[in-house]
């Protein structure tokens, strides 16, 4: 019987509270079977502690980052970058190796890692492909190609899914598919990101070229932007390594990064004498102080 009036020891229909929010499973449930994935669900039971899987360099790297910052969980986003260049994606052993290092709980290395999309929760392809879908990439083709990939790289019987992979995950040629709600290049709509670089002014004969390319094992030119790496070399320069040496760091960043586009408002303006009105002063209001008196 419950102890506190008002209240029912378990949830019951009707308007009085519950002294615990669930009924707990009696010892005949099968908890595994009953899990969405039992395959994953294998050890949901066990309270062991995940496995420590990366190596030496992978906690060089990581100390290095903490190094970076006055407080170390302030690090957390770099690491699951590097956890996603070693792994391919953020897996349960990378939520821990990331809380160890940081002295966080998984649950809060979880929370992150599951709020962003940059952060994959299951392994990733060779490459990432995004195709921007938001209103004017759709507008102007984004919609046609995305489904003209999805059917390309599955079939017409079955279209590759949001995040789902053509091909072995981490292996050479693999791609992941992923629409993007916006890559913010609208002056260059229809877009394509392969590892967060620029394809602009997509077409689906461009897109099918692009994608039969990457399965091909060569790395086109994006238009503007770094050379094309792998999702995993990608990463690697997300968490903050970058070569050494002055002309391979070079190489590996240095790219156009602005377009005729873009730039196209600012030159009308120079042709035509436009210039912005000068700013005015304005003097600031004043501020109460904080003296803790009422004003």
């Amino acid at each position: 019987m419950s102890t506190q009036p008002g209240t029912t020891p378990t949830p019951e229909p009707g308007p009085d509270l519950a002294e615990q929010t669930h009924i707990a499973a009696g010892g005949d449930v099968d908890v595994i079977a009953i899990a969405p994935d039992p395959a994953e669900a294998e050890g949901i039971l066990e309270n062991a502690k995940p496995e420590d899987i990366f190596d030496a360099d992978t906690h060089a790297k990581a100390q290095d980052l903490i190094s970076r910052y006055p407080q170390s969980r302030s690090a957390l986003l770099p690491l699951l970058h590097l956890v996603q260049s070693v792994q391919g994606y953020v897996s349960q052993e990378g939520i821990a190796f990331c809380a160890a290092r940081l002295d966080l709980s998984d649950a809060e290395v979880s929370a992150v890692a599951t709020f962003y999309t940059m952060y994959k929760r299951r392994p990733c392809g060779e490459h990432l492909v995004s195709v921007c879908t938001n209103t004017l990439c759709a507008a102007m083709g984004g919609d046609a190609i995305y489904k003209k990939l999805q059917t390309h790289l599955g079939s017409d019987e079955k279209p590759l899914g949001h995040n789902e992979t053509a091909g072995t995950p981490n292996e050479p040629g693999s791609i992941t598919l992923e629409h993007a709600e916006c890559l913010a290049a609208c002056d260059l709509a229809p877009v394509i990101q392969v590892n967060y670089e620029y394809f602009d002014n997509q077409t689906e004969d461009k897109a099918v070229a692009l994608v039969d390319a990457l399965q091909a094992g060569k790395k086109p030119a994006p238009t503007r932007g770094a050379p094309l790496t792998s999702f995993k070399g990608a990463e690697l320069q997300l968490a903050g390594f970058f070569p050494e040496d002055a002309q391979q760091y070079r190489t590996d960043v240095d790219g156009p990064s602005q377009a005729v586009e873009t730039l196209r408002g600012a030159q009308v303006a120079q042709d035509r004498g436009w210039t912005a009105p000068a700013m005015q002063e304005v003097a600031l209001p004043t501020l109460p102080s904080n003296t803790g008196e009422k004003k």
